[in-house]
């Protein structure tokens, strides 16, 4: 298959007039004017052609849940990513007692083994339960427990292996040294933490090399105490950004990318079951949730995750003033680096897969392939 007549974005981070050769499940070749092996050839007509969207930080969508570990519900999360151009997807998990968290992982590792349809559901962001209880925003304060590396070692097992991201509040006593070890594993992610600038960057020095959700369910920045917020600014880390309009405010966006550069923020939707689903009542974690006019929170007030996609948030951010480029790879190379399968996918480079989407220029999605595939 050759794409051919649209405008390219590329692994140098930028769009390029190039056509782009893609021979079974991966691309092969990318340059000018490739001539034709008699193979199909996609005329784009001056469409952009981007890479699959990497989702490694949401809860559920189309009116399902990780957690509500089913067969049905891992494949209808899949299918609905699939139709909003997310290719790439690490099912997100609540804090739950240890023995539900097995069941869940388990009934994953059975349907990661088997599955032949959807956006690639390549692994676990293991959200809790090693959380603060005084930041534990939607997740349930009796569930949270120290770090625990013979429960996550078990949890891992459960799921084959595919707990690509572990969040973790570092001032917990004992958690420095699980994120030491579970470093060695996963991606540790800073997240739901009372703790400051100097827990942070402990936790870093320690081996975490990301942050969950940026601003919230952390301390924020101030000129004395930096806090965690402060610690990203001053560390290589990357950082989850909620661009949903509720979440952050459009100049905390702009300024985030700013600070950060193009090349360490992590678009995520941190989406509930309600995404692409009426005004109602759902759940989260054991919880309700209420959803109105695309904002979700708890009975009390706090905010409880979202109801947006990647595409939207893709929309959103450049809709907020943040260049195109950079929400771009804030929406595909960057996650996976984060988690380590830039070597997969993230970007439109010979060797990868080719999962990509024909968008036109405000991302609605003219034709999504996913390993070449026209879905």
């Amino acid at each position: 298959m050759l794409f051919q007549n649209g405008r390219v974005f590329t692994g140098a981070g930028k769009f390029e007039r190039v056509d782009v050769r893609v021979n079974g499940e991966l691309i092969s070749e990318i340059g000018e004017h490739l001539s034709a092996n008699g193979e199909e050839i996609v005329d784009l007509g001056g469409k952009k052609l981007v890479p699959g969207f990497i989702d490694i930080h949401t809860h559920g969508c189309g009116g399902y849940d990780f957690c509500d570990g089913t067969q049905e519900a891992f494949q209808g999360m899949a299918d609905t990513y699939l139709k909003a151009g997310v290719t790439t997807v690490l099912g997100t998990s609540m804090t739950l007692p240890v023995g539900k968290l097995t069941e869940i992982f388990s009934a994953y590792h059975a349907f990661a083994d088997s599955q032949t349809r959807g956006a690639r559901m390549i692994g676990i962001n293991m959200e809790g339960p090693f959380l603060s209880v005084a930041k534990k925003g939607a997740h349930i304060a009796e569930y949270v427990i120290p770090a625990d590396m013979a429960a996550f070692t078990a949890l891992n097992e459960a799921s084959g292996g595919r707990i690509k991201l572990v969040d973790v509040a570092p001032e917990i006593p004992g958690n420095l040294d699980f994120i030491r070890e579970a470093s060695k594993v996963c991606t540790v992610c800073v997240a739901h933490t009372a703790g400051g600038y100097e827990d942070a960057m402990a936790a870093y020095e320690a081996g975490a090399k990301s942050n969950t959700h940026l601003y919230n369910a952390m301390s924020g920045f101030s000129h004395r105490a930096p806090g965690v917020v402060g610690a990203v600014f001053d560390s290589d880390t990357f950082a989850e950004l909620i661009c949903d309009g509720f979440h952050i405010h459009p100049a905390v966006i702009r300024t985030t990318f700013k600070v950060l550069g193009e090349d360490r923020v992590c678009l995520i939707s941190d989406s509930l079951r309600a995404a692409g689903c009426p005004n109602g009542i759902y759940e989260l974690g054991g919880q309700q949730v209420h959803v109105e006019d695309g904002k979700a929170t708890l009975e009390n007030g706090t905010i409880a995750g979202s109801v947006i996609d990647s595409r939207i948030a893709v929309q959103r951010a450049v809709r907020f003033g943040v260049p195109e480029e950079a929400v771009l790879k804030a929406a595909t190379i960057n996650p996976a680096r984060a988690i380590g399968i830039d070597h997969l996918t993230g970007s439109i480079a010979p060797g990868k897969w080719a999962d990509l989407l024909v968008a036109g220029d405000d991302y609605t999605l003219e034709a999504i392939y996913q390993g070449g595939v026209r879905q």
